[in-house]
């Protein structure tokens, strides 16, 4: 299975949402958004929160999740998050299994507001790190990252197909979620993480109108997945 590209139809695969690209700090939107990560206090218990994910919405890797996708993947992601298993990584991998070496947060709550799926976050901080800044797993290097006034998003990642419709990469009915993985710039406009729930409006951006072409990097992912699995 590889991960799918924007010209990738018919075909079921990897469904990661890619990083849409550093924002740019001179946008005046942009810039509150960099300075409200700043004024955070990542030491300690970290609960987040985040916009995790939009339907019938265009992405910046140029897909679509429609509605009935996206509220059945939460309905069954419910299970995960009762039970403690709604485990995510930092940064994505090209694979649907979870590396527990890699586990940097968990959601543990989930809702709607209008399109968009919000959740909230907890970081899987070791006590190294709260006690004493000590970095020693993937959340802690999360916090750390967040501390020095870094932004950092959430990105979905599943498995599934796409279907040109119109134009528009529209994710299918197979598609099946496995995570929400922390990235530096998600693909979402606005998935930024932040501290304060009522917060959410100080972190929606300006983004360009133009799709990134993530081609190049699907198929250096998909080099590297057949390389690892020889």
């Amino acid at each position: 299975m590889k991960v799918l590209g924007r010209n990738d139809f018919g075909v079921k695969g990897y469904l990661i949402e890619y990083d849409s690209g550093q924002i740019n700090p001179l946008d005046l939107k942009n810039q509150q958004i960099i300075a409200e990560m700043k004024n955070m206090d990542f030491m300690g218990e970290l609960i987040l929160y985040a916009v995790l994910q939009k339907y019938d919405t265009p992405n910046k890797n140029g897909r679509i999740y429609p509605e009935f996708v996206l509220r059945r993947e939460n309905d069954k992601y419910q299970y995960l998050i009762k039970n403690g298993g709604a485990m995510n990584e930092l940064n994505h991998p090209t694979s649907s299994l979870i590396d527990l070496d890699r586990v940097s947060h968990s959601v543990i709550e989930t809702w709607w507001e209008g399109n968009a799926l919000l959740g909230k976050i907890k970081l899987n901080t070791s006590p190294g790190w709260e006690k004493g800044g000590i970095i020693s797993c993937k959340g802690d290097q999360a916090a750390n990252l967040l501390r020095n006034g870094n932004t950092l998003g959430i990105s979905s990642r599943g498995v599934g197909s796409l279907k040109n419709v119109s134009g528009q990469n529209v994710v299918q009915d197979d598609f099946e979620l496995v995570c929400f993985d922390l990235v530096s710039s998600p693909s979402t406009p606005g998935a930024y993480v932040f501290s304060d729930l009522d917060d959410r409006g100080k972190f929606e951006e300006s983004v360009d109108e133009e799709p990134v072409n993530n081609n190049r990097n699907s198929q250096l992912m998909y080099n590297l997945d057949n390389f690892l699995s020889r």
